[in-house]
């Protein structure tokens, strides 16, 4: 509450509500205003306001048995897409992402139909490509999942020469998510080889890693690395700042 004290013939304005309040006069204990508003505001004595009830909330509706079974396909899903990849099992794995994917997609365009009244419109934003650089198999193919999810396209390598064969002989990626700690080329070299190479310029690199930055001494930004990612990972931290990266790097170019 803003408490002022105001004399007759001065007022008191709130410009962004576009509304301003007139001290017209005073008599005895009473004080006459006037306000001014746009029309659209509706302006009540506190009295009369009292008297008018607001509209009662709209109830949110209970899910659904058929939106309750999807939803536990989807966390069974999760559940075992989990297991497999702890216990080896990756293709069994892969094969329950595609599961999982198709299941989170085909929930997401529902609730976008009930919401738009119909048929949600197609969208049709550029998809990010990635390469994904880690000599952990199953933390490859982790992080490759976690980003499929995201609508990006993946591709992988098992380390730092593979990434820069890779990088050689196909379209260059949107970025380029990378470990530290590998066989034949590891990160830091890896890193410095890109920078070096003209037709990588300006290519995104998010570090991925066990160690903390200032153990290995990378420059941060175009000429090192542009993101760095400290394991244990948050997925939705890493992807919401990937996200970000992407979205400057378009604003700026």
């Amino acid at each position: 509450m803003l408490v002022l004290s105001r004399r007759a013939e001065e007022k008191i304005v709130f410009p962004q509500a576009g509304i301003t309040v007139h001290v017209l006069g005073t008599q005895g204990a009473a004080v006459r205003i006037g306000v001014e508003a746009p029309p659209d505001v509706k302006i009540l004595r506190g009295e009369l306001a009292e008297t008018q009830q607001p509209p009662k909330a709209r109830r949110r509706p209970k899910p659904s048995h058929a939106l309750r079974n999807r939803l536990n396909t989807v966390g069974l899903l999760a559940h075992v897409l989990e297991r497999q990849w702890a216990a080896g099992r990756t293709a069994d794995a892969k094969a329950t992402l595609r599961k999982l994917t198709q299941a989170v997609d085909s929930l997401d365009r529902d609730f976008t139909e009930k919401e738009s009244g119909g048929p949600a419109v197609p969208k049709t934003p550029a998809k990010r490509r990635t390469l994904v650089v880690e000599d952990d198999a199953i933390q490859r193919e982790l992080l490759a999942g976690l980003l499929s999810l995201n609508g990006v396209e993946c591709d992988v390598a098992e380390d730092g020469q593979a990434a820069l064969d890779f990088l050689k002989s196909h379209d260059r990626p949107d970025f380029v998510l990378l470990d530290m700690w590998m066989p034949r080329c590891d990160g830091p070299e890896t890193v410095a080889r890109i920078r070096r190479d003209p037709k990588l310029a300006g290519l995104k690199i998010f570090i991925v890693s066990a160690t903390a930055p200032a153990d290995l001494g990378l420059p941060a930004g175009t000429g090192g690395v542009d993101g760095w990612f400290t394991k244990p990972i948050n997925p939705q931290t890493l992807w919401e700042s990937i996200q970000k990266h992407l979205a400057d790097a378009s604003i700026h170019n």
